[in-house]
C-alpha cells in the first residue's frame, strides 16, 4: 500500500492547531512537504516547528483570514505563483459558534459561508490546474457528521456544512478525469479546543455542569469516547495518499458509529 507523499506538497487549512495540526504532522510523517494556513501567526509558528523534517523537507506558513475572500485569493495566487508542487489541499476551518437555526441572524450566516464555502471555492479554483499539470491531486474537506444528521444546537454549522458537501460532490464529479479526487471527512466529536467550547456553551445554555454534558455526548458514541485528532488525521493521510486513487466524492464518517444512518 502506498501511503507516500515525499515531493507532494499539501496546503493544510487551519493548521496550526487542532484536526489541522494534525493532519499536518501527519503528512510530514508521510514525506510531504507541508503549507500551513491560519489567521494567528503565533499559533503558526509554534505549529510549523511541531512538523517532522528531513533534510529534503520545506514547510511554509501563510497568515490569511478565511473571512475575507480577497485576502484569501490574494494569499493563495502569490503562493501559487513561487510554488508549483502544489498537489494536496485540505480545507478546513473553525466551526461557527453555536445555537438554535431561529436565533442566528443574517450576518452570521453570510460570515459562514465566506469563510467556508466561498474561500473553499476560491482555494480550489487556484489550485486545482496546478494538480492538473501535475497529475496528481487530492482535495479534503474536513466537515462533520451534521453533513448526514444535523446536530442539536448548531444551526449555522448543519446548513454551512452541508452546501460544502454538496459543493465537493459536484467538484469531485468534475475534476477526477484530470487524477485529482474530492473527498469530505466528517468527523464525529473530537478532543480539540472547539468541542472544548460546545461544551461550555451547552453547559450554560442548559444549566449543567460541563462534566455531565460531556458524559452525555460520550455516552451517545459506541466507542464511549471522544475522537483524538490523530485518529482524524490517519484517516486523511490515507484519502491523500496515491492508495486512496479510487475514492472519489464521498463522505467519511470518523465518529466511532455514533450516527445513526447507513
Amino acid at each position: 500500500m502506498d501511503l507516500n507523499l515525499k515531493n507532494k506538497r499539501a496546503i493544510v487549512c487551519g493548521g496550526s492547531r487542532g484536526i489541522g495540526l494534525a493532519i499536518a504532522k501527519q503528512f510530514a510523517d508521510q514525506g510531504a512537504n507541508v503549507t500551513l494556513l491560519s489567521r494567528d501567526i503565533r499559533h503558526l509558528d509554534e505549529a510549523i516547528k511541531q512538523l517532522s523534517s528531513s533534510k529534503n523537507q520545506d514547510h511554509h506558513k501563510l497568515m490569511v483570514d478565511f473571512g475575507s475572500p480577497e485576502e484569501v485569493r490574494s494569499v493563495i495566487k502569490n503562493y501559487a505563483q513561487q510554488n508549483n508542487d502544489i498537489q494536496i489541499l485540505v480545507n478546513n476551518s473553525g466551526g461557527p459558534r453555536a445555537g438554535k437555526i431561529l436565533d442566528i441572524g443574517t450576518d452570521e450566516f453570510k460570515e459562514a459561508f465566506l469563510q467556508h464555502l466561498v474561500s473553499d471555492h476560491i482555494l480550489a479554483k487556484t489550485l486545482v490546474p496546478i494538480m492538473q499539470k501535475n497529475g496528481y491531486g487530492r482535495i479534503v474537506n474536513i466537515l462533520s457528521v451534521s453533513v448526514k444528521e444535523p446536530i442539536k444546537g448548531l444551526g449555522v454549522s448543519n446548513a454551512v456544512r452541508a452546501a460544502v458537501a454538496n459543493w465537493a460532490k459536484t467538484l469531485a464529479e468534475e475534476v477526477a478525469e484530470f487524477g485529482i479526487t474530492v473527498n469530505n471527512i466528517l468527523p464525529g466529536p473530537t478532543e480539540t479546543k472547539r468541542i472544548e467550547a460546545l461544551i461550555e456553551d451547552f453547559s450554560r445554555r442548559r444549566k449543567l455542569p460541563y462534566e455531565e454534558i460531556k458524559r452525555e455526548m460520550e455516552q451517545e458514541i459506541p466507542l464511549k469516547r471522544f475522537a483524538r485528532a490523530e485518529e482524524i488525521a490517519n484517516v486523511v493521510g490515507f484519502i491523500a495518499s496515491p492508495a486512496a486513487s479510487y475514492i472519489n466524492g464521498i463522505n467519511l464518517p470518523v465518529d466511532g458509529g455514533k450516527l445513526g444512518c447507513l
